[in-house]
């Protein structure tokens, strides 16, 4: 019985000393002091022999569990004192909130000029980056010789020529989509097309991968008044009612008549000077032009399977990158930073 009662001590004292956490403790405890524990265990024994013998087995299981009992609770002192490693959490407490990404303000731009044409009755569509000759420049009524088709003005891409359509190229305006829009419905056609287009550009207007909005409309009657008062209707919407647009007579191959349309510039607030000395870099003359705009040449309608005595039709392309330059408030003098990945930049917006 004494051995029985070393080899319980012995295994408490291993066992004990493993022990990391109180819940741990509290089932050793169980182990050895509870009711079917090994103390107990150790009573419900046969103590055969005399009187003698018995009280002296009795003493010794008490002093063990005696012993058990004082070091269990010495241990728990000090696991209570032991300092906690383990962070600290208060349940009560709001939790801790995960930074949030945004949108690029370009796609935020985007959203805005998709819902105010949305108003007018225009459905958005989108088509190709990557386009070929004819849908870009030939159907536009644009010639072989025309300075726009120059690889100083187009990137053009290494691969297959199609005897119909020409080379393939990265699109250098959303123009492309008239034709393919002509050819996919008939009139009466209200569309916008935003998307990204390509020109070896780099200064503080320009970059080599900007976004053009393209709006078509096509119908019978439609005429110069309804352009101008579309144009006016989106710059009112998008720029505030204090911006003045112009009209500026100008030459596009794809309308006749055409124009470009300027913006009062935002960032001089319409004087062509950022200070008493210092000429606006962005305008330089108080004006900005944002977009090429006219009556949709008959040629580029007959293209289109569509009879130019029967129906008309105007369409403008905005660069998107400048009237966000002239959005009011945004004050952004180089087109450059919006795809720098500034992200002190970026969070402004």
């Amino acid at each position: 019985m004494s051995q029985d009662i070393d080899e319980i001590q012995r295994l408490f004292n291993i066992e004990l000393q493993q022990i990391k956490s109180l819940q741990e403790l509290k089932s050793l405890e169980v182990v050895y002091l509870g009711r079917r524990g090994k103390i107990n265990l150790l009573l419900k024994k046969d103590l055969s022999g005399n009187q003698v013998d018995r009280k002296k087995l009795g003493n010794e299981i008490n002093e063990l569990k005696k012993n058990i009992s004082i070091k269990l609770v010495d241990y728990r002192n000090k696991l209570i004192k032991a300092p906690d490693t383990s962070p600290f959490i208060d349940p009560t407490l709001p939790g801790i909130s995960q930074k949030m990404g945004s949108l690029h303000i370009v796609s935020y731009a985007i959203e805005q000029i998709s819902k105010i044409f949305a108003s007018l009755g225009f459905i958005r569509m989108s088509y190709r980056e990557i386009e070929y000759e004819y849908f870009s420049f030939d159907s536009l009524n644009m010639p072989k010789n025309h300075p726009g088709r120059d690889d100083f003005e187009t990137f053009f891409l290494d691969g297959n020529t199609d005897k119909k359509y020409g080379k393939m190229i990265l699109s250098p305006h959303t123009s492309s989509c008239q034709i393919r829009e002509m050819w996919r419905t008939p009139p009466p056609i209200k569309m916008i097309n935003i998307a990204k287009c390509y020109r070896p550009n780099w200064d503080v207007s320009h970059t080599p991968m900007f976004h053009q909005f393209e709006s078509l409309c096509i119908d019978k009657r439609i005429n110069m008044t309804n352009l101008k008062g579309t144009i006016e209707f989106f710059v009112k919407n998008f720029f505030g009612k204090n911006r003045q647009i112009r009209l500026r007579p100008h030459h596009f191959q794809f309308t006749e008549p055409s124009f470009e349309v300027d913006i009062t510039c935002d960032i001089c607030s319409g004087t062509g000077f950022k200070s008493t000395s210092e000429k606006c870099r962005v305008c330089k003359s108080g004006w900005l032009e944002l977009a090429g705009a006219g009556m949709v040449h008959p040629k580029v309608l007959q293209e289109g399977k569509i009879d130019s005595k029967i129906f008309s039709g105007w369409a403008f392309a905005f660069g998107l990158e400048r009237i966000m330059m002239m959005k009011e408030g945004i004050k952004l003098d180089d087109m450059r930073l919006l795809y720098s990945g500034d992200i002190k930049f970026l969070e402004q917006f």
